[in-house]
């Protein structure tokens, strides 16, 4: 028997020992402290350790149950960033697929995982009202934003073979609430930063088309090719949704491919669809059913209009890879059309959670986190030391201490900076930060299956006890 082999009788004490580290982990969820009480340096101590050359067999699990420990907790007061809350039932089918370890590059190499991977990208696009749309399963919205530029690239100025030759610039546009993967993309597909325009917003954070079409108009008559406009289906800062529908017709007016960043947002079309007018008219879109499905990372999706444009950007294969069947289901080759060519089987956790619970219990739950967005910004508004900083579109409450009123700008950042800090420190509730307007702001975004009203009810009581250690 090999050494690193584990008989079945092995594995199933083992998988039992871990389902019961995790079971009290999601017991105790509720009451625990966000953040463990041990300092940065003291887990480098606890686990910044030498090399195990002999080892400890299911003693193991021990640091198991101290790494959970030691894991932030994200139970219903966590709000920070845009992460979903981690779905159980789709971590149980996580661990199937790590033990199948299927690699779905390609139908002859993973049957069923590229069929499911297949099924869920339906499903999804189905679910936004994009049902004519295909795609892939990525790692996460920025992979997803990435491949999109890149087949906008190759659609407008074919580079592949032999690089980047316009004649001038080759332009994106987006708002200036754009999230920093789009101008990583910008500058790793070697168009440059420089040539990224960020287009002007209106006081609910929406680009403004008639500043975009404006851009795109100066931007040829002076030379430059513009290639892609990116549309915010929720801004990472407030969840501002932009005018997609106007957008399109800029985009289409023009000749240039329209993408939507929909990563954080576009999935609460399953529960709001009025709210993404234009979403339809998008030639690609990117979700994170990690975020608004509570999917366990990684889990992100790229949907399309055109197969063929993200095969024109992707298709280059090795001859040891190269397809042998004439059949239009076994032929199938993901690997064509991503960037990636291992690719861990990601729709399995998502095919099963959606059947085990049925999708109407998660348009359930993100209606939840919508109505617990609009209960905390109205809860904000009637505290008179606090003051909303932007309209609640989404999930996303971005709000600051003003105290009195009297305090100038520099000082009101500071002190909000240091409010933050104080929160965190309580562990009570977490809660991330925006600067809007060159004014620092906390920031509480809701894509937490597990978040209550007393959850919500907490977070300006937390904020406001944070204010008065301080001051």
């Amino acid at each position: 028997m090999n050494p690193i082999d584990v008989r079945p009788e092995q594995f199933r004490r083992l998988c039992e020992q871990v389902a019961e580290v995790a079971a009290e982990y999601l017991k105790g969820i509720t009451a625990r402290e966000i953040l463990p009480r041990e300092s940065c340096s003291d887990l480098e101590r606890i686990y910044h350790t030498l090399l195990p050359e002999t080892g400890i067999g299911e003693e193991a699990v021990r640091g198991l149950a101290e790494v959970a420990r030691h894991s932030r907790a994200q139970n219903g007061r966590f709000f920070g960033y845009v992460l979903g809350s981690g779905e159980p039932a789709a971590a149980v089918a996580d661990l199937l697929c790590s033990v199948l370890n299927q690699n779905v590059t390609a139908w002859r190499s993973a049957p069923v995982g590229v069929t499911l991977e297949r099924t869920v990208v339906s499903w999804l696009a189905e679910a936004i009202g994009c049902k004519d749309f295909r795609g892939i399963l990525t790692s996460g919205g920025s992979t997803a934003n990435l491949m999109a530029l890149a087949i906008a690239r190759e659609a407008a100025a074919p580079a592949n073979e032999r690089g980047v030759r316009a004649c001038g610039p080759l332009t994106v546009y987006a708002s200036s609430e754009v999230h920093m993967s789009i101008p990583k993309a910008v500058a790793l597909l070697g168009l440059g930063r420089d040539n990224l325009r960020p287009v002007p917003v209106d006081d609910s954070f929406r680009m403004v088309p008639e500043a975009l079409e404006e851009a795109i108009r100066r931007d040829q008559d002076g030379g430059s090719t513009p290639i892609a406009v990116v549309a915010s289906a929720g801004t990472v800062n407030t969840g501002a949704i932009d005018p997609l529908a106007q957008v399109a017709e800029v985009a289409a007016k023009y000749g240039v491919w329209f993408h939507v960043d929909g990563a954080y947002g576009a999935l609460a079309a399953i529960a709001s669809p009025g709210k993404f007018h234009g979403l339809t008219r998008a030639d690609s879109i990117s979700l994170d059913p990690h975020k608004w499905l509570y999917q366990p990372l990684d889990c992100g999706t790229l949907l399309y209009r055109d197969t063929a444009a993200a095969r024109r950007a992707f298709a280059h294969s090795g001859e040891y890879a190269r397809v042998l069947s004439g059949d239009p289901i076994e032929s199938v080759a993901l690997f064509e059309e991503s960037i990636e060519l291992s690719r861990r089987f990601r729709a399995l956790k998502l095919w099963f959670s959606l059947r085990y619970h049925g999708f109407a219990a998660f348009r359930k739950s993100i209606e939840n986190d919508l109505s617990h967005a609009q209960k905390l910004g109205a809860a904000i508004a009637k505290e008179r030391e606090l003051r909303l900083m932007a309209p609640v579109e989404l999930s996303a409450v971005c709000f600051r201490y003003v105290g009195n009123h009297d305090m100038v700008e520099e000082d009101l950042n500071q002190l909000n900076v240091e409010i933050l800090r104080r929160v965190t420190e309580r562990r009570r509730v977490y809660l991330s930060n925006a600067t809007l307007h060159s004014r620092f702001c906390l920031r509480a975004c809701i894509v937490n299956h597990r978040t209550t009203d007393f959850d919500i009810d907490s977070v300006p009581a937390e904020v406001l006890a944070a204010v008065r250690e301080l001051l």
